[in-house]
């Protein structure tokens, strides 16, 4: 009875096959998931016939227990296959514990059950395709191949042993750990242009999310976890938004045709080329940039619709983040976005695509007193407005001339109705509405002719974007954060010469513009919104351990030598034991004299230097440190340096910083 009582069921883990450079990598589902297949396995039995489905995986995925696949809820993926796990044997080429299957680890439970209880060990037991298992004692086991006559290709991988481990504690393997239920913060993440997270230099937009989460979930816990101030009950969830396929699909054939009118030399360079560069020339096409835009538009309300019939309980804000073009993407979307007063201006309020009233109106008269507006017609007439020029007014036009702000948003409401009826589109009465409160000042101001596809003389808002129609997000984002991004040469290129100090993005208050220093896609936004006489340099991003990068110290010593004795004169001859509020990363926080000598003047006066609205008056151009070894060579890391965000603690920091105050 003693040695009966030695014998104590396996405990089983649950693994899923995520395919690797087309070979099997079994990956082990983490603790609390596994427990939640592993109850529902038990609570189900095999005689079930319905089949159960258990969310996993911050319930990104879905695992139907019978058809034992793993599908994924957000994106497509091809489905992977699931396995209850308690056996593993180990390759010595491999180095890894591979699990057997569910039927194989039966029979290997019942052999060693068999052993244990009558105490029978180094019996021969045959495994399918001949392979033979002996069980020499609890602590060793082997699989030994099959007799072969023909000499083997490889004598490691079929002439070898290999040994057997008997549940997951006796492995080499990994268990991640899981992720709180509750989240806190969504995040949607778009991708830039090419290859750059579409499967070629990299395994694609999912995995870089993959990565780029679970770093930001290792933060959380480092950097957060002791903070009683924050309301931090779990997680920040973060979800791609693909848009590439739409312009490279096969419903579209753009690949076939640009294959054929290149040319047949450097043919890898070329179709680099294709791959990268043509997605710019995509977005600037009238065609092309409005089925991007649909796609992300509608890609993130997808995504958010679906995020919140999965978490029903879920309180909390949404942001966005934007890689290289994904960034311009979405700053020209958001550009474009309406408030709550631009889309219900009033009570007379009605949708433009079901009332096409005002579209009957052939003069300004008529339009007034369809609307009981016939008071301000003299105030038009006034100023010598008719039904044409009063198309090209804006609201503040109709604000200096002394029209009120209910009667002038009818007006404005019905001008915007009037011109979709006309040009069926909607697209021109929205640059006139919200071109004031952008401020954006633009070069471009002759008319263009009139063969040309898009509207040059007015650019949707004033920024140069192309003539398309903007759809609308289901939510306002709390921020942008746009990384490597390249919206300051667009905007420059569009003709824009200096955004105005008062503009904000419409639904928007925060905006981040985040890079590497040696990015070569990445440009700045600070200086087309400061004047000309500052010369201002980004923010240095902290790094995640809190401390300046070494290189970087002596970079920098003989500035910081003269900062210092300045700051030791200063505080000299101004000693005073009050402390003095200082802007900081965090806030306003209250620092000593003393402390103080530890921030230059320099780098004083810019962390209190307002940048305009469109970050809420904080910094918008934050630099990351780059590594030692990258600056040794700017060139030759500069390719890197565009993919680097990703994989970023110290970007990941700064998008937590902002999404928990």
């Amino acid at each position: 009875m003693n040695v009966v009582e030695l014998y104590e069921p396996v405990q089983h883990h649950w693994f899923y096959n995520q395919q690797v450079d087309s070979k099997d990598s079994w990956q082990p589902f983490s603790r609390e998931d596994s427990q939640r297949l592993e109850d529902a396995y038990n609570r189900v039995g095999k005689c079930e016939k319905d089949e159960v489905v258990v969310a996993t995986d911050g319930r990104r995925y879905d695992v139907r227990l019978r058809e034992r696949k793993r599908y994924s809820v957000y994106w497509e993926q091809k489905p992977a296959e699931v396995r209850r796990c308690s056996w593993f044997h180990r390759s010595i080429k491999a180095m890894t514990d591979t699990p057997y299957s569910e039927e194989l680890s039966d029979i290997l439970e019942v052999a060693y059950m068999t052993a244990v209880t009558l105490d029978k060990w180094k019996q021969h037991l045959k495994l399918p395709k001949g392979k033979t298992v002996i069980l020499h004692n609890p602590k060793l086991m082997m699989q030994y191949p099959s007799s072969c006559k023909v000499f083997p290709s490889s004598l490691t991988e079929w002439t070898k042993p290999r040994s057997l481990k008997r549940g997951i504690e006796n492995t080499s393997v990994e268990i991640p750990e899981g992720e709180p239920e509750m989240v806190d913060h969504l995040v949607f993440l778009v991708h830039g242009i090419g290859p750059a997270c579409e499967g070629r230099l990299r395994r694609g937009i999912v995995q870089c999310v993959n990565e780029f989460r679970i770093i930001s979930n290792r933060l959380l816990k480092s950097h957060f976890s002791h903070s009683e101030d924050l309301c931090l009950n779990g997680r920040v969830e973060y979800l791609p938004v693909s848009w590439h396929s739409v312009l490279h699909g096969e419903s579209t054939g753009v690949d076939k045709d640009i294959e054929r009118i290149s040319l047949p030399s450097i043919s890898r360079l070329r179709q680099f080329s294709n791959d990268t560069v043509l997605d710019l020339f995509f977005y600037n096409s009238v065609k092309h940039c409005q089925a991007i835009m649909d796609t992300v538009a509608s890609e993130i309300n997808r995504l958010h619709s679906l995020f919140l019939q999965r978490h029903p309980h879920f309180t909390g804000h949404a942001s966005l983040v934007g890689h290289s073009t994904g960034s311009l993407i979405l700053f020209d979307l958001l550009t474009n976005q309406e408030t709550d007063a631009d889309s219900k201006p009033h009570e007379l309020h009605v949708d433009d695509h079901v009332d096409p009233g005002c579209g009957s109106y052939e003069s300004l008269e008529e339009l007034l007193k369809g609307h009981g507006l016939e008071e301000h017609l003299n105030v038009l007439h006034r100023e010598k407005v008719d039904m044409e020029s009063l198309m090209l007014c804006s609201e503040k036009d109709l604000k200096d001339v002394g029209i009120p702000l209910g009667p002038r948003k009818k007006i404005m409401n019905c001008v915007k109705k009037w011109k979709h009826s006309r040009t069926g589109s909607g697209h021109a009465a929205q640059n006139e509405m919200h071109s004031p409160s952008l401020g954006i000042r633009n070069f471009h101001e002759q008319k263009t002719p009139a063969t040309s596809a898009v509207d040059f003389q007015h650019f949707d808002v004033c920024i140069g974007q192309v003539s398309i129609n903007y759809p609308q997000l289901a939510f306002h984002p709390q921020a942008l954060f746009a990384m490597g991004s390249p919206i300051g040469m667009f905007l420059t290129v569009r003709g824009v010469k200096r955004i105005h100090p008062n503009y904000g993005l419409p639904t928007c208050k925060s905006f981040y513009n985040i890079f590497h220093p040696f990015d070569p896609v990445a440009y700045r936004i600070e200086p087309m919104i400061l004047p000309q006489d500052i010369d201002l340099q980004p923010m240095l991003i902290p790094h995640h351990k809190g401390r300046k990068r070494m290189h970087l110290k002596f970079k920098g010593l003989t500035e910081v030598k003269s900062d210092l004795l300045g700051s030791l004169r200063m505080v000299r001859q101004n000693i005073s034991p009050v402390p003095s509020p200082v802007i900081t990363e965090g806030g306003i926080s209250s620092m000593t004299p003393a402390d103080e000598v530890e921030v230059s003047p320099t780098e004083q006066k810019e962390r209190n230097l307002k940048v305009g609205m469109l970050n809420r008056g904080r910094r918008i151009d934050h630099v990351l440190q780059e590594k030692t070894i990258e600056s040794l060579n700017e060139y030759l890391f500069a390719i890197q340096s565009h993919l680097c965000y990703w994989e970023s603690e110290d970007a990941a920091l700064l998008v937590l910083r902002e999404i928990y105050g």
